[in-house]
């Protein structure tokens, strides 16, 4: 008998998130509007990793708390996470969620205007609520909201906003800026955020880049001489990898004297349109959808705050810099180099930690078509695995220039164990 009473409490819950609710599997719509909104604002892949979290978290505890289940809540799992209070009124889960998620992304990006239109477009679907219950969804989600950017303080995201600008090292082997904008690093502190499931920002710390060397026999010069050798005679389908795992939010365009940006998804968001591709695919409901959304983000955040301590820690030189210098002066990859340092590869342990905590949670043989660059002119690629589509996301920053293979290696690496650690310490599922 409580078998068939769990069960049937599953039906229940699932029949309302389901594709039958009064405004539908709406998360999916809030996730592309904050996705829009980070592109048009142009934020730096670690901030943008930080706003998928909050308002992915929002709407999964909001959901949670307003169909009691199969599910579990963050709180209890992740230290100082809040303890919301599950609604006293009558109301409506998805309205809630979408409202909760939408109100967070709201606080943390520039463009609050664009939101609010998104807001007033996305929740118009569930009208057909009576007023009372929408009403009543509306406060909760506010107050779900009210809790999670209360927490987001909290993370030292504001205190590194105060901190003096880098100054980059005045030594060889070391980063400096490149061209063609020669832009300023970006997010040096972000070993500071406070972290969800790692213990540290060092906790699963690569074994570090080959060290620097000009000679011509020596593992950095063979290195970087891959990287040369390989980007002058690269094929269309390997232009095609690095084109399409870009990623470059900050990508510079330079006409005469004008510079403008070419605005683009970041690593991050092109993983969360993956997770809203594969749930579509999957008919899964929306707090299904959610938790996956939240894991994604659990993962994408953790792993570039892991990425960056390392990344100003070793402070390595970049390709394009020491080919310039000592290899052919004047060469240039076919990506534009990213401002920060080289080591690890970013692309590398984030896609690594997201496609190892999904498999987790979808399967490792999931396949899909990743559609996510049709908007910015790129064709789809088809992929048998979350994995897979990892892999190449690595490889193609070697494609690009903008990485040498130890960066790549050590950031499958760390992701691979980000990932896994995700997955112990966060269970969404009783």
């Amino acid at each position: 008998m409580k078998i068939l009473a769990y069960i049937v409490v599953c039906l229940n819950t699932f029949s309302v998130l389901g594709a039958d609710a009064p405004g539908g599997n709406t998360l999916h719509r809030a996730e592309k509007a904050l996705t829009d909104v980070i592109v048009h604002d142009i934020f730096s892949p670690p901030v943008a990793s930080r706003i998928y979290l909050y308002a992915n978290v929002a709407a999964y505890e909001t959901l949670v708390k307003a169909y009691p289940g199969d599910y579990r809540s963050l709180h209890g799992q992740v230290k100082a996470f809040p303890d919301l209070p599950a609604p006293q009124e009558k109301i409506d889960g998805g309205l809630s969620a979408v409202y909760a998620f939408l109100l967070v992304g709201k606080k943390l990006v520039f463009s609050e205007g664009i939101m609010e239109d998104s807001i007033r477009s996305i929740v118009s679907g569930y009208r057909g609520l009576s007023r009372s219950v929408y009403d009543a969804s509306l406060r909760y989600g506010k107050r779900a909201a009210d809790s999670i950017i209360a927490w987001a303080d909290r993370d030292q995201y504001k205190e590194t906003r105060k901190l003096p600008r880098y100054r980059f090292i005045k030594k060889e082997g070391k980063w400096i800026p490149t061209p063609p904008a020669y832009m300023a690093a970006i997010e040096p502190y972000w070993n500071r955020i406070r972290t969800v499931t790692l213990d540290s920002c060092s906790q699963f710390r690569p074994a570090g880049p080959p060290p620097f060397s000009k000679d011509t026999g020596s593992i950095f010069y063979q290195q970087a001489y891959d990287v040369y050798v390989t980007g002058n005679k690269l094929t269309q389908e390997q232009k095609d990898i690095a084109n399409f795992w870009d990623c470059n939010p900050f990508a510079v365009t330079m006409e005469g004297h004008l510079n403008y940006a070419v605005k683009k998804i970041s690593p991050g968001g092109h993983w969360m349109s993956i997770v809203g591709i594969v749930t579509r695919q999957k008919g899964a409901s929306m707090l299904e959808s959610s938790a996956v959304y939240t894991m994604a983000s659990i993962a994408l955040f953790d792993a570039f705050i892991a990425c960056w301590d390392e990344k100003y820690r070793s402070n390595v030189i970049r390709p394009e810099t020491y080919i310039d210098a000592y290899i052919n002066e004047g060469w240039r990859p076919l990506l534009q180099t990213p401002p920060f340092p080289e080591y690890v590869s970013g692309h590398s342990i984030i896609s690594q930690s997201t496609a190892v905590v999904l498999s987790g949670v979808l399967g490792d043989q999931v396949a899909f078509d990743d559609s996510t660059e049709v908007e910015f002119g790129l064709p789809v690629r088809h992929f048998s695995s979350f994995l897979e589509a990892a892999q190449e996301a690595a490889e193609s920053r070697f494609y690009g220039g903008i990485h040498y293979r130890a960066a790549i290696e050590g950031g499958l690496v760390s992701g691979d164990e980000i990932g896994r650690w995700v997955l112990h310490r966060i269970r969404l599922r009783h």
